[in-house]
């Protein structure tokens, strides 16, 4: 896993001191809520090849929100722009959305929103269960039941 790493003010930092003598840590900005998990033994090996299975379908079928300007849309006449259709996607990519959504569906209503919250949008814990309406510190369980109920889906060994 690649590592970016970022430093900021410790959370508890007193504003009032000098820069130089103020606490800070250093994030990985690239860790996300599984691996954040998986290091920290909160979830098994087998989990967490599960969500990152599901976080690699997810990319590869182009699931996540556009947020810039589609540049090789349709002209407005009608006219093509390229040789390349607007909605042309790769097998890999048809195949990977395939995967996706019957991993979802696999997993089921209501646990598959914390899967999509928690591991394609990036959402933290906290987030999610306030979005979702759940008790504090629910969420990690939910997610370990549908993390395996996803790694039978793919069939993960472990």
């Amino acid at each position: 896993m690649p590592q970016i790493l970022s430093h900021r003010p410790h959370p508890d930092a007193d504003r009032s001191a000098p820069t130089a003598r103020r606490r800070s840590v250093t994030v990985n900005l690239a860790e996300n809520v599984i691996t954040w998990l998986h290091s920290r033994k909160l979830l098994t090996d087998r989990q967490a090849a599960a969500g990152e299975q599901l976080q690699c379908d997810f990319a590869r079928a182009g699931l996540e929100p556009n947020v810039t300007m589609q540049w090789d849309a349709p002209a407005p006449d009608g006219s093509p722009r390229n040789a390349r259709s607007h909605d042309h996607q790769t097998l890999a990519g048809i195949d990977a959305r395939r995967r996706f959504m019957g991993a979802m569906a696999h997993v089921g209503p209501g646990v598959a929103d914390v899967c999509w919250r928690v591991i394609c949008a990036g959402e933290g814990m906290s987030v999610a269960e306030r979005s979702l309406g759940w008790p504090s510190r629910s969420g990690r369980i939910v997610l370990g039941l549908a993390l395996d109920r996803l790694a039978g889906y793919y069939r993960v060994s472990g």
